[in-house]
């Protein structure tokens, strides 16, 4: 492997086809802006590890890979886990949406459906709705950083009915089928 000079990189990184400011890339590559000046401008040598996510995140642009954070719905509706079912469900209806994270403390710790109350009325002769929301959800959750790549994201779609999109163990947003679809239609 042959490894770009300061220059390369500069040039890489102005090209019509990328076209990044300094700190666009310094975010991409999850280092600082003034890092990437420095080794632009031939100050710094930086590390194999550094210099790789640097290329990585310019190869990223080049070919225009979908992350997580360009396909999650940030502003999510969610329930806590004590909150009732009802809650949970008129939650929904109002939000115009058929599931809902389960969070507690900012930190997925499940999913709630319509589908799942609807099993869960038709196990019991009592009614769900003054249940916690907690004795109802889907505690098997995908969770995907920030950084997951579409055919990571859309792997986990296949067997879950979202992805929790997590960093430092806080939600940050969610992804279904939909979002997928609006991507890419």
């Amino acid at each position: 492997m042959e490894l770009p000079t300061p220059e390369d990189l500069k040039q890489r990184r102005k090209s019509d086809e990328i076209d990044l400011t300094q700190a666009e890339l310094a975010d991409a590559a999850d280092v600082s802006q003034p890092l990437i000046a420095r080794i632009e401008g031939g100050d710094v040598d930086p590390r194999l590890s550094t210099l790789r996510r640097i290329v990585q995140a310019l190869d990223e642009e080049e070919t225009g890979v979908t992350r997580a954070a360009d396909l999650m719905t940030e502003d999510v509706a969610t329930v806590a886990p004590d909150d009732s079912v009802q809650e949970a469900e008129d939650r929904m209806d109002e939000a115009g949406f058929s599931q809902l994270p389960v969070v507690r403390d900012e930190s997925p710790e499940g999913l709630i459906s319509h589908t799942a109350i609807r099993e869960a009325s038709s196990e019991t002769d009592s009614p769900v709705g003054e249940l916690p929301v907690s004795e109802v959800m889907d505690e098997s959750i995908s969770q995907k950083g920030l950084d997951a790549t579409l055919d990571e994201i859309d792997s986990s779609l296949d067997h879950n009915k979202a992805v929790m999109v997590v960093s430092k163990g806080k939600l940050q947003g969610l992804i279904t089928e939909a979002d997928i679809a609006a991507q890419v239609s």
